[in-house]
């Protein structure tokens, strides 16, 4: 392979961030006929670039491979659909949207956030390239148009009459490879005084949490505010507000215009986030450096863990077949013998089997039927709702594990 370059700059990678070895397709779970194929793996390696600091992966399977049939529906979360119900509430009284408005998202899934805006009357737009998803949003009524997102595709929906009063891209920045092509169609389809909601997990706590369970092929990206404003700036854009959310072990919501907007002025959180973003050594190699160490830390206390529950014949199984549950999984070789299955309340997911690791996807009423002695919750960031959701799992003495940034057991 060609040496590889910043996605955003341009200049050389060499810097590695993370290498956690070989790893499948982190949502490509298994039908069981699909059990005695082949299944290929690729390197699982981020950079950080010494120039602009973006931290990223290099480029191994397209997006149309990863995306156009994709099991991830963000409907089966009641805390993030809270979320969303809050974040259309909150956008209508802040931008005064109403029935003459345009709600456009990006990466819109199956119509979890922009159902809130159409009940209240507001037009909206989805933008969907996983086919099967975009068909489901169409089906609760939510205009959906079923392509990539790009300068090219922006450029064609403005030509067509659509323009937009608020674009929402929730959890996508990080998946796209052509970051600057991505950016550039904000700018194409936004109106002259419109607003960009972006939302990212922030990398800042990806670094301080040892959240290495992010990684996998379909993040491309992995963003800081530092960064995020740099790439906007270069297209046109200009953030003027930040908001830190809980959501995914800790996210950003980073507000953005045209640069020639001048109505609404930068927030003095921005300006605070990027002193703490410096503090923390974000532009320093030296700080991505010291990462590996951590994450080995990790695995090597998560196998230690297992081993003795299953010297002292204790059993464990999974809770979620998230996509950072199988990158945990893989790096750290865990297979049946130490996790003997998983359960997953989306049934899209039932029935099927983990990559790499092939630990089955049962629906939740399979702990309830095997009383197991430990829960291992992969989706760490739902520990509350999943700890309340199986608290019967206390019935019969059972624990709850996480193994992320540290193990604990509760």
């Amino acid at each position: 392979m060609t040496e590889a370059t910043c996605r955003f700059c341009q200049a050389p990678l060499k810097q590695v961030f993370a290498d956690l070895g070989s790893s499948p397709l982190a949502n490509s779970n298994l039908s069981p006929d699909q059990l005695w194929r082949m299944e290929p793996h690729f390197p699982l390696v981020v950079y950080v670039c010494g120039e602009c600091f973006l931290v990223q992966a290099r480029d191994f399977e397209t997006p149309e491979a990863i995306f156009s049939d994709y099991q991830y529906f963000s409907s089966y979360s009641e805390l993030w659909l809270e979320h969303c119900r809050r974040y259309a509430d909150a956008m209508v009284r802040r931008w005064k949207l109403g029935p003459k408005s345009c709600v456009v998202e990006v990466a819109s899934n199956d119509g979890y956030l922009l159902q809130y805006f159409k009940a209240k009357g507001i037009p909206v737009l989805g933008i969907e390239p996983a086919q099967n998803i975009a068909e489901v949003a169409r089906k609760k009524g939510i205009p959906t148009e079923a392509v990539f997102f790009g300068k090219q595709t922006a450029q064609a929906l403005a030509e067509r009459g659509y323009r937009a009063d608020l674009i929402a891209a929730n959890n996508v920045l990080a998946h796209v490879p052509d970051i600057n092509g991505f950016v550039a169609g904000f700018k194409a389809l936004l109106k002259p005084d419109g607003v960009i909601t972006v939302e990212y997990p922030h990398f800042l706590n990806l670094l301080n949490q040892v959240q290495f369970d992010t990684i996998y092929h379909e993040h491309f990206s992995y963003l800081s505010l530092t960064v995020v404003e740099k790439i906007f700036a270069q297209h046109g854009l200009r953030v003027f507000d930040v908001e830190e959310l809980p959501t995914h072990g800790g996210s950003l919501r980073v507000y953005a215009c045209h640069a020639a907007d001048g109505s609404r002025p930068a927030a003095d959180s921005v300006s605070a986030l990027l002193e703490r973003e410096r503090l923390a050594g974000l532009q320093e190699l030296a700080t991505y450096e010291r990462f590996q160490d951590r994450i080995e830390r990790v695995k090597v206390h998560l196998l230690q863990f297992l081993i003795r529950a299953w010297e002292a014949k204790k059993s464990v199984v999974g809770y979620g077949a998230p996509a950072k549950g199988n990158t945990l999984l893989n790096y750290c070789g865990v297979g049946k013998e130490l996790v003997r299955y998983t359960v997953d309340l989306n049934p899209h997911k039932a029935g099927r089997y983990l990559p790499g690791c092939r630990l089955p996807i049962h629906h939740p009423d399979r702990i309830k039927q095997d009383r197991p002695d430990y829960v291992l919750i992969l989706p760490w960031n739902l520990k509350s709702e999943i700890e309340e959701q199986m608290k019967h799992v206390r019935e019969w003495g059972g624990k709850f594990v996480i193994a992320i940034p540290e193990i604990r057991v509760s």
